[in-house]
């Protein structure tokens, strides 16, 4: 007979990909977690992990006795959460994955508020621009943007993405105003890095999408230093209308050609697709749904001003 302990083990270990992390989380020395899989392989006779010193791995047999035993070890979980907390009680650690300047788009007091209204979680973030692996990483949720098409995830979308150009008044005092989407390919413009230096910018107008290949002397990977240099006067820059609309607004920045911009495919926040959420996971993706569609996102225009 299996013990229900070690495949209980084996599931946190596979959740986090890690025996360092599954033994934090469950307050056990690591080599107790590795002996407990040790002999759960043992019984059924065959490997679960392929591990390394810097990295584990489902075998085959592995993944799929995961994939059998996690929604029964999570239901355990909340059924024990329940019993010890009260059924409307949300605890525990919530691991979040997202960009890496997230939090200057999203609001910070939102997490007070919420961690004030549910006073036995916790939440870590982790900031990166890389997509996280929700499964190797422990991670209970995800903000990401453009298409989701993984379909062992649940995708959820929070906001539509809109971009459009901007310069600051220096700019464009010194290079003058382009006159057409044309027009970029002679001025300079804030891109992200690229080999040959170039980027293909395809933009929506009221004739339908125009093409242009652009450059610049200055290009870097994150929408918050492209809008920081955008304001020095470095170039034109192609940035999320949210994030640039204060500016324009404020007059720090200049909306340029403002009837084209690029559609993007939204925000989501992204979970696995388990049958029974940790109650501070559901808890927070509800409070955060609500807390967006309680705001007025409006169109690229309309939000740069114009």
């Amino acid at each position: 007979m299996l013990d229900m302990n070690e495949v209980a083990v084996f599931v946190q270990v596979a959740r986090t990909g890690s025996f360092a992390e599954a033994a934090r989380r469950l307050g056990k020395p690591a080599n107790t977690l590795s002996r407990h899989v040790q002999q759960l392989e043992q019984h059924l006779g065959t490997r679960l992990m392929q591990r390394s010193t810097r990295k584990l791995v489902l075998t085959a047999a592995g993944r799929a006795f995961y994939e059998r035993c996690a929604p029964a070890v999570e239901g355990i979980e909340a059924a024990g959460h329940a019993l010890i907390e009260g059924s409307q009680v949300a605890c525990g650690v919530v691991r979040v994955a997202a960009p890496a300047d997230f939090f200057d788009f999203f609001r910070v007091e939102w997490i007070e508020e919420f961690l004030d209204a549910h006073p036995a979680v916790r939440m870590q973030f982790l900031l990166d621009d890389a997509e996280a692996d929700l499964i190797s990483e422990g991670i209970d949720l995800a903000f990401r943007g453009g298409q989701v098409t993984d379909l062992t995830l649940v995708a959820r979308k929070i906001q539509d993405h809109h971009l459009c150009l901007a310069a600051s008044p220096a700019y464009l005092e010194r290079y003058g105003s382009p006159a057409s989407v044309a027009a970029l390919a002679d001025h300079q413009c804030i891109i992200a890095p690229h080999l040959s230096d170039h980027a293909g910018w395809r933009l929506d107008g009221p004739d339908g999408a125009v093409e242009v290949q652009v450059s610049g002397k200055f290009s870097v990977n994150t929408a918050q230093t492209k809008l920081k240099a955008c304001r020095a006067g470095l170039g034109i820059a192609l940035l999320p209308a949210i994030l640039v609309a204060p500016d324009i607004r404020a007059g720090h920045l200049i909306h340029v050609l403002p009837e084209f911009k690029l559609a993007g495919q939204g925000i989501h926040l992204v979970y696995l697709n388990r049958r029974h959420l940790p109650l501070a996971v559901s808890a927070f993706i509800e409070f955060i749904m609500q807390r967006v569609a309680d705001l007025e996102f409006v169109s690229p225009r309309e939000a740069c001003g114009r």
